[in-house]
């Protein structure tokens, strides 16, 4: 399976914030929308960065109170990692388990196209996973 085929499934949607929102106005959106990280983009095709929940944790152990004041482009991951449309999932899993994220922003010739998480990658992969066990399991007791 690809990634075009997880997108189908969920949507185009991505949740954007600009880098200068501040990191209380991520927050919220990130409650708002009960998502896990947003796409930090000043025009909602590129990709600035990406703020995830544990950006956003691991900012407030080490600066307190005063991290929600900062502007999300002070505390936003630079180095993010894509995908594109024809990547696999297996590819996916693999990257995301090696660079240690949960979410991947989908670039079509260079524009945002969507997000895959890891939440979208497993359901996926659980999916064909059970209709490879219901192919299987038809061919021995219908004996096809």
């Amino acid at each position: 399976m690809r990634v075009n085929e997880v997108l189908k499934h969920k949507g185009h949607e991505v949740a954007t914030i600009r880098p200068d929102a501040t990191v209380l106005e991520a927050v919220h959106a990130l409650r708002q929308r009960r998502i896990g990280a947003l796409v930090v983009s000043v025009d909602q095709v590129s990709v600035t960065g990406m703020l995830s929940e544990r950006d956003v944790v691991i900012g407030l152990a080490e600066a307190g109170p005063g991290f929600l004041d900062r502007p999300v482009a002070e505390v936003m991951t630079t180095d993010v990692v894509t995908c594109v449309p024809d990547d696999s999932l297996e590819r996916l899993m693999s990257v995301m388990t090696r660079r240690r994220v949960r979410h991947l922003p989908v670039l079509e010739h260079g524009r945002l196209a969507g997000l895959v998480s890891i939440g979208d990658v497993v359901e996926r992969r659980l999916h064909e996973l059970e209709s490879e066990k219901q192919v299987l399991h038809d061919y021995i007791t219908l004996g096809r």
